[in-house]
């Protein structure tokens, strides 16, 4: 088995289940309870968001736990339509749905969004921002890398921006954590959203980073946890699991980085000098350590992807949110993309447990199936495939 679909989850480091597990059977008392288990559950949460907040360079007190991204990211959008006096959101045409869909929604509700055009690598320009916020602007929301095409945006100087506006800044870094060093004092970020199965921890779980300071309704009510603002019985097992993944990720960080840029230039360079009619979708500088997105002309990603699967190697179109519908990529569409191109596109994302070795196979069984699916290609006159 080859896995590299790794922007869509990754597996655990080794030893989180065995530091998780005492949590399902030992240590199972409600962290709310004052008694003895429950202060075991309390404390280990606490040591966790410690764990947390060091990734990003927050303090604990500033780390909500929640189910994962999608939960973070509607926090945020959500929180701010409470505002009636500023309404008036800017984010980019390409972020994930967990932003772009409850935008969708407060529009319909009378909020203004503007949706921020790429260029044709997907990259935003950040003088249109500073243009467009006015008056009754509550929020700027930029994700911090490209979760189909991996570009990075320039959340730093976004902030700034944002900082010299006195307006609300919003990160969704899912996909960067763990690759880039965030360090939300320096950048000035205001939010910030996290997720533990994308840098080998359990499913599930999550955080919003909110800086002190800031004012968001909660958006879960009724038992009062994590200061009233998140309600729920925590998942102390998980969230231990996410905060020894935080922990060993900034450890590893360098050392994962290195090892991301080896495999990916090795696998870019064969790709796109051995397969002809290949392109690379996104920028190829300022793109994640561990992402690549091409499109093989003449064929359709999926039927790619199906026959690759037969081979135990495993890729995806982009989103894993949305990978089991038809629907065309809005990342790509939004880069001015053709359908052709979009349609022949497929995402290879590297994780902590890729090899050479697998890279070396990864190319083998690529180029012998192309070779085979543009054989049979309605397209084989137009590139004059052989």
């Amino acid at each position: 088995m080859i896995y590299l679909d790794n922007a869509s989850s990754t597996m655990m480091y080794d030893d989180i289940l065995d530091k998780m597990m005492p949590f399902f059977k030992y240590r199972y008392g409600n962290p709310s309870s004052i008694h003895k288990m429950g202060r075991l559950s309390n404390t280990a949460i606490k040591n966790a968001k410690k764990q947390i907040a060091c990734m990003i360079n927050s303090k604990p007190e500033e780390i909500y736990i929640t189910s994962g991204g999608t939960e973070s990211n509607n926090t945020v959008i959500h929180g701010v339509s409470y505002n009636k006096y500023q309404n008036h959101i800017i984010t980019s045409s390409i972020e994930h749905d967990s932003i772009l869909l409850p935008c969708n929604k407060l529009e319909k509700n009378g909020f203004r969004v503007t949706y921020l055009e790429v260029d044709d690598n997907g990259l935003i320009n950040t003088q249109n921002i500073e243009k467009l916020i006015t008056d009754k602007t509550c929020l700027v929301s930029i994700m911090h890398v490209n979760n189909e095409i991996g570009t990075i945006q320039p959340i730093r100087k976004i902030s700034e921006i944002c900082n010299k506006k006195n307006v609300l800044f919003h990160s969704d870094t899912v996909q960067s954590a763990g690759k880039i060093c965030i360090d939300v004092q320096n950048s000035k970020i205001d939010m910030l959203t996290l997720s533990s199965h994308k840098i080998n921890g359990p499913k599930g779980v999550g955080a919003l980073y909110i800086r002190n300071g800031v004012q968001l309704p909660p958006f879960i009510i009724g038992g009062g946890q994590q200061n009233g603002f998140r309600s729920g019985t925590e998942n102390v097992a998980n969230i231990v699991g996410f905060g020894i993944a935080c922990k060993l990720t900034k450890t590893n960080m360098l050392k994962n980085f290195m090892h991301f840029n080896m495999l990916k230039n090795y696998l870019s360079y064969r790709i796109l000098h051995e397969i002809p009619h290949t392109v690379l979708n996104g920028d190829s500088k300022m793109r994640a350590s561990n992402n690549l997105n091409f499109s093989f002309l003449g064929i359709n990603g999926e039927d790619l992807i199906t026959k690759l699967d037969e081979y135990e190697i495993f890729v995806s179109t982009g989103s894993a949110c949305k990978s089991n519908t038809s629907k065309a990529s809005h990342v790509l569409k939004s880069m001015g993309l053709s359908y052709e191109r979009i349609n022949s596109s497929i995402r290879i994302t590297i994780g902590i447990h890729n090899t050479m070795y697998e890279m070396k196979q990864m190319v083998v069984t690529l180029k012998k199936i192309i070779e085979e699916l543009r054989h049979v290609s309605p397209l084989k006159h137009k590139y004059n495939f052989k």
